[in-house]
């Protein structure tokens, strides 16, 4: 017989077990002991908090044939031994993801009526209630609004805004929260100790941190790091099986962020991509440890669950970084996670959210020049006013200049950033960049970008539906300029114009310097 995971051998047996959830067994400890038990309970919060055990906790007390109420259950009587053993036959557990119909929730309403076999109640569990259809809400709602005696409802969703108000106004409702780093660490480390594994203090709790509040996701990767009993879990070892990094090569990441080094960046993440961390796990710690910079330099340090030693780390780093690049780069790199879908370059997300936020800081807020006239009274509007770099904000089109008309932004600076524009284009049409990808910058008429493709079917679908705006408005995002799009069909890849128009990259351009450092060799 195959051993019993982690997390089902060390499942709550009684109120005190439950970690984190304090708020809600009080309440159903003290409604026990007043015989004040409702008919129908809602449970929500995140996967892996304790909904499921909380109702079987509550389906044990109910048919608990203690004397103390305030200690049941007991875990000793006829019924709570039942219960651990699953063979309860007045405890029944629904699982909504397979009983989404009408006629499952009629089966169940007709079989309500019967009077419970072994306990004082029948009790229903009824998990992932959300996943039920219509037809099923409303066949539920009836038996919820008048139950037998005898029958008590616990409902259980991780998505409570698909609940119907009708569901939700006829059950006494509890939410239930993401554990605390403490409390988790505190559960692991209770669990190893029965179990008698040898396990470093680090990495027990980056295992709790990887947990991000759940506390079946902890002790399930507990278990899975747990190859030999009689082996010592080292940081290094759970480092390498949860494919996270080392937490002091995302230091020295954001070190790279605030000292401007745009190739030490880059050499950092090709790291510890190569040395086997998962591009999005790497992303994830290094959003959570510039948030901890941004609580330490907004607020104070001691918001951030760690030592004293790691909040002092994170207040040095909060006086090196200006609040706008803190608050961009977290931003990038959150939209690197959510944009990741896992491409041939797994990092390639990660690397442009460190170029952009470095990069776009050096972009010149260049406006179009407006045409010599008498100066007006109206106010400026926050559209027409520049917008810090990287915030999306939109904007009035301006008036397309006419052709031969001196270049309003230079087209270099435009084609060296188009993999980011096509980046920031993806926010706003998701198949837009497709085509995209198909033109190249030619040159900048006045504030007019012309943009060259191969046939007509590129020109219509890049033009349909005013598509261009988006495009605009991504130049807008990085480059704070405003450029009309104007697309045509031409020949060669590069128009002579554009090869008239490109000048020797600047030596001091910070990406021909990480290319340099990276190995690369700039033709000259």
């Amino acid at each position: 017989m195959p051993e019993q995971a982690l997390y089902l051998k060390w499942r709550p047996l009684s109120y005190d077990d439950v970690v984190g959830q304090e708020h809600i067994t009080r309440t159903l400890r003290n409604a026990l002991i007043r015989g004040r038990v409702r008919h129908a309970y809602l449970f929500s919060g995140p996967r892996g908090t304790g909904k499921t055990t909380t109702a079987r906790l509550l389906a044990k007390a109910v048919n608990c044939t203690g004397e103390d109420p305030a200690q049941r259950p007991c875990n000793s009587c006829a019924n709570c031994l039942a219960i651990n053993e699953g063979r309860f036959l007045d405890l029944i557990e629904i699982d909504a993801a397979s009983h989404t119909g009408v006629d499952d929730v009629r089966e169940l309403r007709d079989k309500i009526a019967f009077a419970p076999g072994e306990g004082s109640y029948k009790v229903y569990i009824i998990d992932e209630v959300h996943r039920f259809s219509g037809n099923a809400f409303d066949a539920l709602l009836k038996t919820l609004e008048e139950p037998p005696a005898h029958a008590i409802f616990v409902i259980a969703t991780t998505e409570i805004d698909k609940v119907p108000a009708t569901i939700k106004s006829r059950c006494l409702q509890f939410e239930f929260r993401r554990v605390s780093l403490m409390e988790l660490l505190q559960r692991l480390a209770f669990i190893a100790e029965r179990e008698s594994l040898s396990i470093e203090p680090a990495a027990l709790e980056l295992i709790a941190r990887a947990g991000t509040g759940s506390v079946r996701d902890s002790i399930s990767l507990l278990d899975q790091i747990v190859a030999d009993p009689a082996e010592t879990i080292t940081l290094a070892m759970t480092q390498g099986l949860l494919g996270t990094a080392h937490s002091l090569q995302v230091g020295e990441l954001v070190d790279a962020l605030a000292d401007e080094d745009i190739a030490r960046g880059l050499r950092l993440i090709n790291q510890a991509i190569d040395g086997g961390s998962d591009p999005r796990q790497f992303g994830g710690q290094l959003v959570s440890y510039l948030r901890n910079v941004m609580l330490a330099q907004t607020a104070s340090a001691d918001l951030v669950e760690a030592s004293r030693d790691e909040q002092a780390t994170y207040e040095a780093v909060a006086g090196r970084l200006s609040r706008a690049r803190l608050l961009k780069a977290i931003r990038a790199f959150n939209a690197a996670l959510n944009d990741s879908t896992g491409g041939w370059q797994p990092q390639l997300a990660l690397e442009l959210a460190l170029i952009e936020t470095l990069q776009a800081d050096a972009a010149p807020a260049a406006q179009v020049a407006a045409p010599a006239g008498p100066p007006t009274s109206r106010p400026q509007s926050r559209t027409e006013a520049a917008a810090p770099a990287g915030e999306t904000e939109t904007y009035e089109r301006a008036a397309a200049s006419d052709p031969g008309e001196p270049a309003a932004y230079p087209a270099t600076k435009i084609a060296q950033n188009w993999m980011q524009i096509l980046t920031q284009v993806h926010r706003y049409n998701r198949n837009l960049p497709a085509l995209l990808e198909h033109a190249h910058v030619r040159l900048i008429e006045g504030n007019r970008l012309v943009l060259g493709v191969p046939t007509e079917f590129f020109r219509q679908k890049i033009t349909a539906a005013d598509r261009a705006k988006f495009v605009e408005q991504a130049i807008y995002d990085l480059h704070q300029v405003k450029l009309r799009i104007d697309v045509r069909v031409v020949d060669s890849v590069v128009a002579p114009e554009a090869a008239a128009e490109n000048e020797a990259p600047a030596a001091d351009d910070p990406l021909i310097a990480a290319g340099k450092e990276l190995g690369g060799v700039v033709d000259e």
